[in-house]
């Protein structure tokens, strides 16, 4: 028994030496024909890093990246969710494999009948009359009913709730200008659903926001929403300087515009700041400046530039000079998020403002519903916080389709000869600002 057991053992571990060589040859053979893909596959898995070199990344990792800045599968192309077997790998062409980047610029407006957010007529703790178009003479509200669809984005319904679980302990500031205002008030209905909500509290004092004597109002708000210690709130700036009077004695006395500075509320309060929204542009005239009595400074002098002193250059001196400035803090707050929104489009038609100009369309999207387009339509802006932690929240090319939302002649009191074609009926076009707003946070 054992002589046959061991002549058995001997046969067996023959046989298993012979398949374990077996099996080693053939998956030598298998590795080091996947290895070799042709010159089109491979161009398709390799990318370029810092030192001109290539690094090789497995069609595998490739795919999972993509899948990661989607954000979900159910949004993204097939080629960006399916892993490929080796004889398609080998058949994958370079665009296949690009990564398909969630752009929230880019994609379409739809229907959708969940819209609006929030009523224009029970809105009254948070939204001024003369944006709340429902109170106004127009019967048409059409533009209230659709929703922007971003391309390769998975954009979640915004949640009053969910948003301030997100800001649990956070404060978040708009500061700008009457469009800034609008966006801040968006914000308050949207996250209330537009119901009174008379726990919230004012605390605009902190932050010195106050109606002065002779003011028509405070220069901002700021309330506080004690379940979740969350505060909203708004600062006027029309351009983002730092103003301040030349003559603090003389109530007829020149402001020195500085543009190299930011606003002082912004200095002042930034260490209290977990998220910031900045927007400027339409303030930006001569008319406007000389007014104010706003006088031009760089470097804490007149400026004598005549180019600089040109409207168009001094605004784009001041959004790069506040986007570097902003930068130059984040890392001093970590947890400051940032973002500079384009400028708000404007839809005067058959003149200005001031010259007959109107938007009386009422019907949506005559203009058209996609935005294909790869770069912002507010250069300037998307220039300034290009290679900072500035985020850019581009709300132009968007915007420009919806010019029946506007405010238009619409008043409370039926006043002729007013056509505001710059502020937005509320609700309305800010309402998906803030959605873009919040999907980036």
């Amino acid at each position: 028994m054992k002589t046959k057991t061991g002549s058995l053992s001997r046969y067996w571990g023959r046989q298993f030496s012979f398949t374990l060589a077996a099996i080693i040859f053939t998956t030598f053979i298998v590795h080091t024909s996947e290895f070799f893909v042709d010159e089109a596959a491979e161009s398709s898995i390799l990318k370029p890093i810092e030192d001109g070199s290539k690094e090789f990344v497995p069609p595998e990792e490739a795919v999972r990246k993509e899948e990661y800045m989607i954000g979900s599968a159910k949004n993204s192309t097939p080629d960006a969710t399916v892993i490929h077997t080796n004889e398609e790998n080998e058949e994958i062409s370079s665009s296949s494999l690009e990564t398909k980047v969630c752009d929230y610029a880019r994609g379409r407006w739809i229907s959708d009948r969940r819209r609006p957010l929030y009523s224009g007529l029970g809105c009254k703790q948070w939204l001024s009359d003369m944006w709340a178009c429902r109170l106004t003479q127009r019967t048409d509200f059409s533009y209230e009913g659709y929703r922007w669809q971003p391309e390769n984005c998975d954009m979640p319904d915004f949640k009053g709730s969910e948003f301030m679980n997100k800001m649990w302990n956070k404060t978040i500031a708009f500061i700008g200008d009457s469009l800034g205002r609008q966006q801040f008030q968006s914000l308050m209905c949207m996250v209330t659903a537009g119901e009174d909500r008379p726990e919230v509290e004012d605390i605009g004092w902190k932050y010195g926001l106050v109606k002065h004597p002779g003011a028509i109002r405070p220069d901002g708000w700021a309330f506080r929403f004690p379940y979740t210690n969350t505060t909203i709130l708004y600062y006027w700036s029309a351009t983002l300087t730092g103003i301040e009077p030349i003559n603090a004695t003389d109530l007829a006395t020149e402001y020195a515009m500085h543009l190299d500075r930011p606003p002082s509320f912004l200095e002042e309060f930034i260490s209290q700041l977990d998220v910031v929204v900045l927007n400027t542009g339409h303030h930006w005239n001569r008319g406007k400046v000389n007014a104010n009595r706003w006088v031009m400074h760089v470097n804490r002098k007149p400026v004598i530039d005549s180019k600089l002193a040109q409207i168009g250059n001094a605004k784009n001196f001041t959004v790069y000079s506040i986007a570097r400035w902003l930068d130059s803090q984040m890392p001093l707050y970590p947890g400051l998020k940032a973002f500079f929104r384009t400028i708000s489009p404007r839809h005067f038609f058959n003149g200005e403002w001031n010259t007959g100009g109107s938007c009386d369309n009422t019907t949506p999207l005559t203009r058209g519903s996609e935005v294909q387009q790869d770069e912002s339509t507010d250069p300037v802006i998307s220039g300034a916080v290009k290679g900072t932690k500035v985020k850019l929240l581009d709300i132009t090319a968007i915007s420009e389709l919806r010019d029946e939302g506007h405010i238009s002649h619409y008043t409370i009191k039926a006043s002729s000869g007013i056509n505001d074609c710059l502020h937005w009926c509320l609700p309305g076009i800010p309402d998906t600002w803030n959605e873009l707003l919040c999907a980036q946070l």
